[in-house]
């Protein structure tokens, strides 16, 4: 259950700081994770990202100001973080509907994002294949970019890196160089202190790095291999709703701040049998 206690710490934290503005940083070190586990694990739970989950609580509590009458709405603008009047009508007009001094009046019709609650809900009735690996540090060589994770950013840039990398030809050379236990391509998240996180798609290697690629060393840890059959990329992006919202706050394991990694073969990304894998650190 630390999964579940982490994320209270989160909510508890957000609560707490609003409305002044929100640090995803502060907020994953109060849940003792990763910012990039806590983007993560916060989208695939409630369907948004920390900062749209911040932005629609601040217009709440925003409204409420407003409602009773007694605060000047350029005062509640300011409040709130935004620059300017005119941004924070723009940004209160499109979650409630009406202007901020339309709101001021008495009846008004506000909505409402209520304070998340987290629950435990009785899940698991499908099984989940897994093992627990112990590995010494290991090297992988591949390409490296920079994303930002602020609003879950990375979703959407990752995904062209794929495609990138599946077109030019880098692919076919990264499983041309492995000559790991891994056989297969990694896509590797290794999380930043600012908002971002470093992503490689890379492969197992041990010798000199070749022209264009870069090396990365894996630290050892105990790792939790979850397998995941399916076209890509719905398999994945389900095999990761279900650790996340069923192994982890089931398991007695926790997650360590070192790199996860998902393991891509050569076979066909459409296939219903593919097989891939996602290895995250615990402890």
């Amino acid at each position: 259950m630390q999964w579940v206690d982490s994320l209270r710490r989160m909510i508890e934290y957000i609560e707490e700081t609003l409305p002044y503005p929100v640090s995803v940083e502060e907020a994953a070190k109060a849940a003792h994770v990763s910012p990039a586990h806590l983007q993560r694990a916060f989208s695939v739970l409630t369907g948004v990202s920390v900062g749209e989950y911040v932005r629609r609580r601040r217009l709440t509590i925003a409204a409420e100001d407003l409602s009773r009458g007694t605060e000047r709405i350029i005062d509640v603008a300011y409040k709130y973080g935004y620059e300017t009047p005119e941004s924070f009508a723009k940004a209160f007009r499109r979650q409630h509907g009406i202007t901020p001094k339309e709101a001021k009046l008495p009846g008004a019709s506000l909505a409402c994002y209520n304070r998340l609650v987290i629950q435990v809900s009785l899940k698991g009735e499908e099984m989940m294949k897994y093992s627990i690996v112990e590995r010494e540090g290991f090297s992988v060589t591949g390409i490296k970019r920079k994303f930002s994770i602020e609003n879950n950013a990375q979703q959407a840039e990752i995904p062209k890196l794929w495609g990138e990398v599946n077109s030019n030809g880098t692919s076919e050379k990264l499983f041309d160089l492995n000559n790991g236990q891994i056989n297969g391509i990694l896509g590797v998240c290794e999380d930043r202190e600012d908002q971002s996180i470093d992503y490689w798609v890379a492969t197992e290697y041990e010798g000199a790095v070749p022209d264009g690629f870069e090396k990365l060393v894996i630290p050892a840890s105990t790792w939790a291999v979850f397998e995941v059959h399916g076209p890509m990329p719905d398999a994945m992006q389900q095999a990761w709703e279900r650790i996340i919202s069923e192994w982890l706050p089931s398991s007695r394991y926790e997650l360590t701040g070192t790199s996860s990694f998902e393991m891509y073969t050569n076979d066909d990304p459409d296939s219903p049998d593919l097989y891939s894998e996602i290895w995250i650190p615990v402890k």
